[in-house]
Order: structure tokens, then C-alpha cells, then sequence
């Protein structure tokens, strides 16, 4: 399975495309767009649309996922962020994608085992899981491949990051069969 994450805003937009296969996990791409503010709002949700649709093309990704929206204080900002989710989630229907989304908290949830974790620690986490040598840099990248990788464990399918994953959110199973399950995905 293939799934790209996004993390969308207004100036940079992350992303981050995964595959997952027989239990191997791949990062095909991962970068950022990024926008220059004398640009209208109007330019800027253009290009996010056309250079993701340039990655969907090349990647060819079952699925799409986003975070869910978090509180946002500036009702423009929430507006503008509003505007390029509304744009990515077009482009994942015309695409034919699958769209999932996912709070904040459980991306992180799935990422390190915390819900209130840190960027830090979730991109901690999203390079040892993928083997980078180094951390993706800016944190917008590894909050969308965080994103992609908070999809395929959760997603239930074959190629999961961990039979337990599922099992654990319903009380079947817990940390030590994810251990048991999942020897790939232990930091030791």
C-alpha cells in the first residue's frame, strides 16, 4: 500500500509519501512546498494543487490523508488553512484516492505512544522508523510522514505497521504482543 500524508498550510505545505509492503516500510518522497507570502491565496492553493497532483501522478498513492483541523485562535489563518484543505481534499477526490484524517493527537498517539508528544519526538520517531540517517528537516515533512505512517497503522490491512496496532485500541493485545508482533519497529 501507498499512502501520501499531507500537512497543509498556507505558507509550506509537508508531504510525504509511504509504502508499505510486507511489513518493510519505504519512504518514496517527502519535501515541502514552499510559498511565498507576496503571492495571492488564490496562487499559492494553485500550486499546492498542481505540484500534489504532480506527486500523486508519480506515486501513484492509494490513499490520502490529512490532519484533522486543530484549534486555531486567528480566524483568517483558520479561513486560509480551511481554503488549502478544501483544495487537497478536491484534488484526493478527482485523483480517486482514498481521504482519511486523523486528530493531532493521534498521529502522535501512534507515533510515539503519547498523545501530547512532541514534534521533536514524533520526528524522532518517523526517522527511525523510515532509517534516515538524519531527521527531515523542516517539521512539516515529518508531520506528514508521521501522518502516512499513523494511516497504515491504523488502516487494518495486511501490510500494517503492526498487528497489535488495531488489537491495542480495543483491548486486545497492549504493548507487549505489539513487541512480540512488531520486532522491527522496537528501538532498543
Amino acid at each position: 500500500m501507498v499512502v501520501l500524508g499531507i500537512d497543509p498550510g498556507s505558507l509550506n505545505t509537508g508531504y510525504g509519501v509511504v509504502r508499505s509492503s510486507g511489513g518493510a516500510l519505504t519512504s518514496l518522497a517527502c519535501g515541502v512546498i514552499r510559498l511565498q507570502p507576496v503571492q495571492s491565496h488564490a496562487e499559492r492553493i494553485g500550486r499546492i494543487y498542481r505540484e500534489l497532483d504532480k506527486i500523486i501522478e508519480a506515486y501513484r498513492p492509494q490513499r490520502a490523508v490529512l490532519e484533522t483541523v486543530f484549534l486555531c485562535r486567528n480566524v483568517q489563518s483558520a479561513l486560509k488553512l480551511g481554503q488549502v484543505r478544501g483544495a487537497v481534499i478536491a484534488l484526493a477526490m478527482n485523483r480517486g484516492l482514498e481521504l482519511h484524517e486523523y486528530a493531532p493527537r493521534e498521529v502522535k498517539l501512534a507515533m510515539t505512544g503519547r498523545g501530547s508528544a512532541t514534534k521533536e519526538q514524533v520526528s524522532f520517531m518517523v526517522t527511525r522508523m523510515l532509517g534516515f540517517e538524519t531527521p527531515p528537516e523542516p517539521y512539516d515533512i515529518t508531520d506528514a510522514l508521521g501522518i502516512a505512517l499513523c494511516d497504515l497503522s491504523r488502516a487494518g490491512n495486511p501490510d500494517s505497521l503492526s498487528r497489535a496496532g488495531n488489537g491495542a485500541r480495543s483491548g486486545k493485545g497492549g504493548w507487549s504482543s505489539f513487541v512480540r508482533d512488531s520486532p522491527h519497529m522496537v528501538i532498543r
